[in-house]
């Protein structure tokens, strides 16, 4: 799945836990479902300039949730977490 790296990466999660864990260099996305390790490493590396040491994925399931009566299911999409090299930062996190 070679392709741009706006379409592996689909958005930043930006969340308490992953804000702690921005000390130690790891930074967290929503990632696209076909895409593995080596294509979320070197898509991160193309969009931000930077060096990443690993990557961790994990996907999640969708939440079962009521409206009244009627019952349905979030959609189940993957994460992963890189980690950078030390020094290396992404500015997008930094702001928030």
């Amino acid at each position: 799945m070679d392709s741009h790296p706006l379409e592996i990466l689909r958005r930043p999660i930006i969340t308490e836990k992953i804000a702690i864990a921005q000390e130690a260099g790891k930074y967290a996305f929503e990632v696209h479902s076909k895409s593995n390790k080596k294509e979320i490493k070197k898509a991160v590396e193309e969009a931000f300039k930077v060096t990443v040491l690993a990557v961790n994925v994990m996907n999640v399931k969708g939440k079962t949730k009521r409206s009244g009566t009627r019952v349905f299911k979030t959609r189940n999409w993957k994460k992963a977490i890189v980690t950078l090299a030390q020094g290396d930062r992404i500015e997008v996190f930094e702001g928030m």
